[in-house]
């Protein structure tokens, strides 16, 4: 029996991509720096830095531009990651976002799928302006207002997040500016007594009064410290314990051991990079939680994916990190609870929210409400204005595929 041949044949008056701009440009840091890598940012009183970010824009003969700028760093690996894409999408239907996703999938299977999300969250901007919709209401639509919670910054040293004390007096701030839930990210030097006594002194301070998470960052050292570290958790009653120990976060087996030690819920699953990895983690029993983060995981599509599996499997997914891609995906599940506002410091802006929305956007710290929510636009596409002249004002270099 002859092979069926899929085909997919774009609809009358469809656009079609005619350009790609990938840009890179600098922002300034206050009050913090960032490594040579662009990987790492660390607060630094009175001394100012650079990051690179990029931004992409995808034409279309029909005039419809869909846009999109990842509100993190990394731009040295994921920008050409994202060029090197780019190129399989030219004079292809700009809406058939299944089949993109597929063969970027396809082409990347060889070095992990890094590109794809920033490409992918650009076709969905634009087709929810070609659609006069945003790309809530495009994949069917859930709420316009989320839940939030306060994200620290990484521990420092010096005058911020400096000591456990430190770490309760923000999480008092936050509950007193209308935060119902606080996670904390401890030092990156991971030592169990130090992590332990962070988390008694914000229990203590707001346990009663706030829902608290805890991402150790994969900074223990080994599952044993990692039981030591759940166990502290059990007893103040955590909401999850997140990436807990350097196996990467990617380790089915050291997960159900940690899960037979000990209570609290896990977060795990950040570090995988796609749906099926992910849901085989959630099958295994390796994780309470699935994790999702369009900028890493595969755009909107894949994320989505990974939301519905873990509906699927009468299961939670909770979405990685703040940005206009991260509201729209998260006002369309149902099964995710709360958006996170990071990375969050009691004396420094956050880097995360970019200074180039042109509407007024705001991933800040005092970007809720006085109950907690932040709101999700219902404006097409990603909902969100970016300042491209500032864009250009800053930018390093900027890449055209045509």
């Amino acid at each position: 029996m002859p092979a069926i041949k899929h085909e997919s044949n774009p609809m009358p008056n469809s656009p079609v991509i005619e350009r790609i701009e990938l840009t890179a440009f600098e922002i300034e840091l206050q009050d913090m720096v960032t490594d040579r890598a662009g990987f790492g940012l660390s607060y630094q009183p009175g001394r100012t830095g650079t990051h690179l970010r990029f931004a992409v824009r995808i034409l279309a003969d029909s005039g419809v531009v869909g846009e999109y700028v990842p509100p993190r760093g990394r731009a040295n690996v994921i920008m050409t990651a994202s060029e090197a894409l780019s190129y399989s999408l030219i004079g292809k239907p700009a809406l058939q976002r299944e089949k993109h996703y597929r063969t970027m999938r396809k082409l990347t299977k060889h070095i992990g799928e890094v590109g794809i999300g920033a490409i992918d969250i650009a076709l969905w901007d634009l087709a929810g302006k070609h659609q006069g919709v945003s790309v809530c209401e495009m994949l069917g639509g859930y709420r316009d207002r989320l839940p939030a919670y306060a994200s620290t910054l990484m521990g420092d040293r010096l005058d911020g997040l400096s000591s456990p004390e430190a770490y309760a007096d923000f999480a008092e701030q936050c509950l007193e500016m209308g935060y119902k839930a606080y996670k904390m990210h401890g030092w990156n030097e991971g030592h169990v007594d130090e992590e332990a006594a962070m988390i008694r002194a914000v229990c203590e301070r707001v346990g009663d009064r706030m829902i608290i998470m805890y991402d150790a960052a994969c900074h223990l050292s080994t599952l044993a410290d990692a039981i030591q570290i759940g166990r502290v958790c059990d007893d103040h009653g955590l909401y999850w314990l997140e990436d807990p120990y350097a196996d990467g976060g990617v380790s089915i087996h050291g997960h159900q051991m940690l899960k037979k030690n000990i209570k609290t819920p896990l977060l795990v699953s950040e570090h995988v990079r796609n749906l099926e990895s992910t849901t085989d983690m959630l099958v295994a029993g390796a994780t309470d939680f699935a994790r999702a983060d369009p900028d890493y995981d595969g755009g909107i599509t894949g994320c989505h994916k990974v939301a519905v599996a873990a509906e699927g499997l009468g299961m939670d997914c909770e979405v990685h990190s703040c940005g206009p891609a991260m509201r729209q995906l998260m006002a369309a599940c149902r099964n995710a609870n709360f958006y996170e506002v990071n990375l969050v410091h009691p004396k420094c802006a956050n880097a995360w929210s970019l200074p180039i929305y042109g509407d007024g956007y705001s991933d800040q710290l005092d970007c809720i409400d006085a109950n907690g929510y932040v709101p999700v636009s219902s404006s097409v596409g990603l909902a969100v204005q970016y300042d491209w002249d500032r864009i250009r004002k800053t930018a390093v270099e900027t890449k055209i595929i045509e």
